[in-house]
């Protein structure tokens, strides 16, 4: 009887949370560090951005749009293609390989892309033990080779949950029909996935679109290196938020671009339990080993050969700092990141899924934060922190600067601000699957709308929401500029610390917690598979 009274209770103070107001809310705080961003960018006298403009910015625009055109492209095929070999396939290797091919999330680009150069570069140790030289990993195609195979895992979970749920039954009724499998998969699988590809494929644009370790290391002149060095070498913070503007519309143009790709396709599977069961096809003998390698590419590309040269470079060092406190930095915001993420995807989606207008608004403005550097979203956060401790001094009268220096605080509003679109679109993507009419049947009974929310919907959108924590913990375990920053001095994170000794070109050094970042991926990918439908 308490046990019921108790989830009377918490159910009732449950309904009095409104999940659209609610939704709006969240987004709305969480983007006023991007209305932060626009304020401090008309602050300035707009002469380095003129002059910006007449001369580097057309370069800039062009070096963004063609790497983000490659790399999404190829991450999308990767990614579509490796969900479709572990959901359409039975193999020796399937189960280990199906959450291999998440780990290269776990690996930084920039670690990636410095292996990548140092391995293939002329001289460098992949071109000498095989006695010819290779196509250097540098440029516009080498940034794309390194996005496109650190980045794909985004695509390939939401495509496998999405095949997962609709491919089987459909495909075996449809080949029982006579239509060949070439044909079932253009017509009918592709288009039931395509939401979760559209949605995938934005967050990998974004994330290019974003990254400056990368793109400068490999010398493409994109966007961000373009507002990294108005701020760094120029110490012109307005100007660089002038260009990040630039950047925020660039992101709002990929989401609108994905959101009309998508357009209003929302499907739903009313039999979800029949699907899991569908067996797949067999494949045995060398068929089988062709597969496995062939299948293992994707992995062997984005991490295995990278961290087999970090390994191999931190045997010959020695480490030159404990990095057990970096662990415990790293784990705890990203543990903390992961359930706000939650909260603030299903909120989002809900309020998404209701159509309402200036939720709509909120929701796809704090969504482009994605594409913000997060040294400007660090500025950002800085400027409006310092707006608010202002604000408290002259209505308290103490002058006491409680918020402007690093905190927790400010770094996981700053995480949720730049990671808000990997948060939303898994759950948006989660949500679209349950029929509406589910809901309307469960209110006709007369359960209450926090009832459908958590006793009907938590269950069959918890693969959606472990899939939004899981990518936002580890894009927090990754982020550096935000969180070199806004950090407290007392707390390290690997990507920090590897970054110290990269910066130092002590890359041995830098081994071992670039080798520790991939590690810690490892349980949460394997919990994520525990999680998913089957």
């Amino acid at each position: 009887n308490s046990s019921v009274f108790r989830d009377t209770k918490i159910e009732g103070l449950l309904g009095l949370v409104n999940p659209v107001v609610f939704g709006t809310f969240l987004a709305a705080f969480f983007a006023l560090p991007l209305l932060a961003l626009l304020t401090l960018s008309l602050s300035g006298n707009g002469e380095y951005f003129a002059h910006i403009a007449s001369t580097r910015l057309p370069h800039f625009l062009y070096e963004s749009g063609q790497l983000a055109v490659i790399s999404g492209m190829a991450a999308a095929l990767i990614g579509v293609a490796s969900a479709w070999l572990i959901t359409r396939f039975d193999f020796p290797g399937r189960n280990i390989l199906s959450w291999l091919l998440i780990l290269p999330l776990a690996m930084p680009g920039y670690v990636a892309a410095y292996s990548w150069y140092s391995l293939t570069a002329p001289g460098g140790k992949m071109v000498s033990s095989i006695g010819f030289s290779l196509p250097t990993v540098s440029g516009v195609f080498g940034a794309g080779f390194v996005f496109a195979f650190t980045l794909y895992p985004y695509v390939y979970l939401l495509a496998r949950n999405a095949m997962e749920v609709h491919g089987g039954l459909i495909w075996d009724i449809s080949r029982s029909l006579g239509a060949d499998p070439k044909r079932v998969f253009l017509k009918i699988i592709l288009p039931l996935i395509w939401p979760s590809v559209a949605a995938g494929s934005a967050l990998v644009v974004m994330e290019v679109l974003a990254d400056f370790g990368v793109s400068d290391f490999l010398g493409v002149s994109t966007l961000t290196v373009g507002i990294v060095r108005a701020w760094s070498s120029f110490g012109d913070p307005a100007a660089a938020a002038q260009l990040a503007v630039v950047l925020l519309f660039g992101a709002l143009l990929v989401l609108g671009v994905e959101r009309n790709a998508r357009g209003r396709r929302q499907f739903t599977n009313s039999s979800q339990n029949h699907n899991m069961n569908i067996p797949r096809v067999r494949i045995r003998g060398f068929y089988a080993f062709v597969v496995c390698i062939l299948g293992s590419l994707p992995f062997v590309l984005g991490l295995f050969i990278p961290a087999l040269h970090l390994s191999w470079l931190a045997f010959e060092t020695h480490p030159a700092i404990s990095i057990v406190p970096a662990i415990k930095g790293t784990v705890i915001l990203a543990f903390v990141s992961g359930i706000m993420a939650v909260v603030l995807g299903v909120s989002a989606a809900y309020a998404l899924r209701s159509g309402n207008k200036v939720a709509q608004v909120c929701i796809r403005f704090v969504q482009s934060g994605y594409a913000v550097p997060g040294a400007v979203s660090a500025i950002a956060i800085l400027s409006l922190l310092v707006f608010v401790q202002t604000t408290l001094n002259k209505l308290v009268s103490l002058p006491i600067s409680m918020l402007t220096g690093g905190s927790i605080i400010a770094l996981l509003i700053a995480y949720q601000s730049r990671f808000a679109a990997v948060a939303i679109l898994p759950s948006e993507t989660a949500l679209m699957k349950v029929e509406k009419r589910i809901d309307e049947a469960a209110r006709i009974l007369g359960a209450k709308q926090m009832f459908v929310i958590t006793k009907i919907h938590f269950p069959l959108v918890l693969t959606g929401l472990a899939t939004a924590a899981l990518l936002v913990a580890v894009e927090v375990m990754k982020e550096l500029p935000a969180t070199m920053i806004l950090r407290p001095f007392s707390l390290e994170t690997l990507a920090v610390t590897a970054h110290t000794f990269a910066s130092d070109e002590r890359l041995p050094q830098a081994a071992f917690p670039s080798l520790a970042l991939v590690l810690i991926c490892v349980p949460a990918t394997a919990l994520l598979n525990l999680l998913r439908p089957r």
